[in-house]
């Protein structure tokens, strides 16, 4: 069962990493401008660096226990960016040599989520007009 004291954490974790993102990706476009997404690519490599190096560090620290895992790496890092647990997903995929699974991961996660943006943007057209 999750307690209050739980959910009331990872809440936490993630609006500080929504206006972490928020905050970085805003610092990005004044500083390069909007021709190229810098600030979606920066907060992406961020978080999957980020996810890298909170896995690491929890597998190697057991006594720091769930919660901060969660708060940090659901909570923060879901916030910050979901690329960071695609990555981190694909990651392991390919440690255990499932290099099929990590490739169907990637192209899966890229294609179907465009197509979904597009089938989105096609069906709210149709409906507004």
């Amino acid at each position: 069962m999750i307690s209050t004291y739980q959910l009331a954490l990872l809440a936490l974790g993630g609006a500080l990493g929504a206006v972490a993102r928020f905050l970085l990706s805003l610092g990005c476009d004044k500083l390069f401008g909007l021709a190229f997404p810098y600030g979606t690519l920066i907060v992406n490599l961020l978080g999957s660096l980020c996810i890298g190096v909170l896995a690491a560090w929890f597998a190697s620290r057991p006594d720091l226990g769930m919660l901060w895992r969660t708060t940090l790496m659901v909570g923060f890092l879901g916030a910050f960016t979901t690329f960071s647990s695609f990555s981190l997903e694909t990651w392991h995929l390919l440690q255990i040599g499932e290099i099929g699974k990590a490739l169907l991961n990637i192209t899966m996660n890229i294609g179907l989520c465009i197509s979904a943006v597009w089938l989105g943007i096609i069906l709210t057209q149709q409906r507004v007009g």
